[in-house]
């Protein structure tokens, strides 16, 4: 090791650092508080200042893993940065995250020299070559991917925020959530006496939110928090949603129009997890649809079992990471959370393709409790089941709403 190759290396280290901290604490998103991104700021930084400090003292194959990963990082960092800056324009960190480039690839091109001079060129090449590309494999797998994955899912670049047409007239709503932030969307009127939260409320979900206006109900198209307009930092799994959901129940429950609590969400994708996890907790939310939910932690991925023991290092370290980078703690099993729906009642609505997470579905539906239903379009792509069979969808979507909002309470 030279004394060129440590100032390189303290010299990116030094820009990931300035970035972490102008990202956790100096250009924090709206409605963030200081104290909210202690664990997501502190906990990177120490990792850092560790791998500074023994960076002298590794084994040269180590310090190249580490300055290789560390590398990749920042790479990732700095593309987040540039499609966050053409999304919406440069703003905050991603000033500091201009830096990243450089550093990033002068930390590849450092880990790269430092493999080349770690090399034996003795002994049991193919071996010892052989056994060190499978760790790389498993280290990337279980390790370098995962905290990739965490570091997009907590840092997702904003999308500028779109008006969907509705069918109808639609007005802008603010809403508070309980832990103080502002989450946007945009209301159409009810004119049957129910209401639904579309979650998220995307433009991508217009056309089933149009299907509910149609048959008269009224329609929250809500932003989920670090999102479009809404205050907060993204988290791609949606770990505090429900929060931004209880808002959107609270906001219904005040309107005129919506009579005698008849207030359901539809939620897609992380969308149709949150809702569940929303009607787990607040009983004012009488009927859930949830198309596309899938896993969200490790807690869901340890249901495959044997099937998935290859793969639940990963999603521990990934659920770890996220936890660290979101300063959330990871919310419990959609398997817990299921048969806290009831008695309301709970459709699910599955993809043939099984993406993120779908194929968990049975499990969901076996431990919710009656009313329940499943739907299974063996033809459509996760969250497609609308664009493959848009009549049966609009149909089933419909009925299953005016069922559980629409037809006289029982009373027990």
């Amino acid at each position: 090791m030279t004394l060129r190759d440590r100032h390189v290396f303290a010299a990116a280290v030094a820009v990931v650092a300035i970035h972490t901290v102008t990202d956790a604490f100096v250009a924090r998103e709206p409605g963030v508080e200081l104290s909210d991104h202690a664990v997501s700021g502190l906990v990177p930084l120490a990792l850092l200042a560790a791998g500074a400090a023994g960076y002298a003292v590794m084994r040269p194959g180590l310090r190249a893993v580490l300055v290789l990963a560390l590398g990749v990082l920042a790479i990732e960092g700095f593309a987040l940065t540039v499609a966050d800056a053409r999304a919406v324009g440069m703003h905050g960190d991603d000033w500091s995250g201009l830096a990243l480039a450089p550093a990033g690839l002068a930390l590849i091109a450092l880990g790269v020299a430092l493999l080349w001079q770690s090399r034996k060129p003795h002994g049991h090449r193919f071996l010892r070559r052989s056994l060190l590309g499978a760790v790389a494999v498993l280290g990337v797998y279980w390790v370098l991917l995962p905290v990739g994955i965490a570091l997009l899912a907590t840092h997702r670049p904003r999308e500028p925020a779109e008006t969907a047409e509705l069918g109808r007239a639609s007005q802008p709503v603010t809403l508070r959530t309980a832990d103080g932030l502002d989450v946007r969307g945009r209301y159409v009127t009810s004119r049957n006496g129910a209401a639904v939260i579309v979650f998220p409320g995307t433009a991508g979900r217009a056309a089933q939110a149009r299907a509910l206006v149609r048959h008269g109900y009224g329609v929250l198209m809500l932003d989920m928090r670090g999102y479009a307009n809404s205050d907060g930092d993204p988290n791609m799994f949606g770990w505090s949603g429900a929060k931004d959901v209880d808002a959107g129940v609270a906001f219904l429950a005040r309107r005129a129009d919506v009579r005698d609590g008849r207030i359901g969400g539809l939620g897609f994708s992380v969308g149709g997890e949150v809702m569940m996890d929303a009607a787990a907790g607040n009983p004012a939310l009488r009927a859930v649809v949830a198309d596309g939910a899938g896993e969200r932690s490790v807690r869901e991925s340890r249901l495959r079992g044997r099937a998935g023991w290859l793969s639940l290092p990963s999603y521990l370290v990934q659920t770890t990471a996220v936890a660290v980078l979101s300063g959330d703690r990871p919310p419990p099993s959609l398997v817990d959370v299921a048969p806290k729906i009831a008695p309301r009642p709970l459709f699910l609505i599955g993809a043939g393709a099984d993406n993120g997470g779908e194929d968990l579905q049975p499990h969901y539906l076996a431990a919710a409790k009656e009313p329940k239903a499943f739907w299974k379009i063996p033809e459509a792509g996760h969250t497609g089941g609308y664009a493959a069979r848009p009549l049966e969808y609009a149909r089933r979507l419909t009925a299953f709403f005016d069922a559980a909002l629409l037809a006289p309470r029982r009373t027990r």
